[in-house]
């Protein structure tokens, strides 16, 4: 019914044809599903004005043996950036340069594949490959291994700047 003697909450929270808002954004697929696709306090806006929900963008993503975790985030920026973990495997091969290169070259096809099946204003400007291991012991991820995007945002925000204007499909963090 909504909340005790509290209308604007209840208008805030329950449409006037009495479904609620639960702050989760979704699509319908072609058999007439309901598919949720990200929260919307997650969404962010671009500096061209267009939102972008990061979580549909970071499945794809981790869709690649070479990629454990991710994050993507650019609010106002022209174009959204991921932020990587790299699998353990990953991980180690990366300990020499040599094979750095071999990673960053699948990597930037990654990002191209991904960046083929979103809109313009989703596409990736690049990606990041962090060292620092993402940890619910650090705060980067919650004890059910989800990303803490706050936090994450938080710690690599000011190197924003310098990471667009090095005009690099993908970017060595802490290496």
């Amino acid at each position: 019914m909504g909340y005790y003697k509290n209308p604007e909450a209840t208008k805030e929270a329950i449409t006037e044809d009495g479904f609620i808002r639960t702050g989760d954004r979704g699509e319908i697929d072609s058999g007439g599903y309901l598919k949720i696709t990200g929260r919307t306090k997650e969404l962010f806006k671009t500096s061209k004005g267009k939102y972008v929900a990061p979580a549909p963008i970071e499945t794809k993503l981790i869709n690649h043996l070479l990629v454990e975790l991710a994050c993507v985030g650019g609010s106002s920026f022209p174009q959204p950036h991921g932020i990587l973990q790299l699998s353990d495997a990953a991980r180690e091969e990366a300990a020499t340069e040599a094979n750095r290169t071999a990673i960053e070259q699948e990597l930037t096809k990654h990002m191209k594949d991904v960046n083929a099946t979103l809109d313009g204003h989703e596409h990736l400007a690049f990606v990041v490959i962090v060292k620092e291991e993402w940890l619910p012991e650090n705060g980067f991820l919650t004890p059910t291994q989800k990303i803490v995007r706050r936090k994450i945002e938080e710690a690599y925000v000011s190197n924003n700047d310098e990471w667009y204007d090095s005009k690099k499909a993908v970017i060595w963090y802490g290496w």
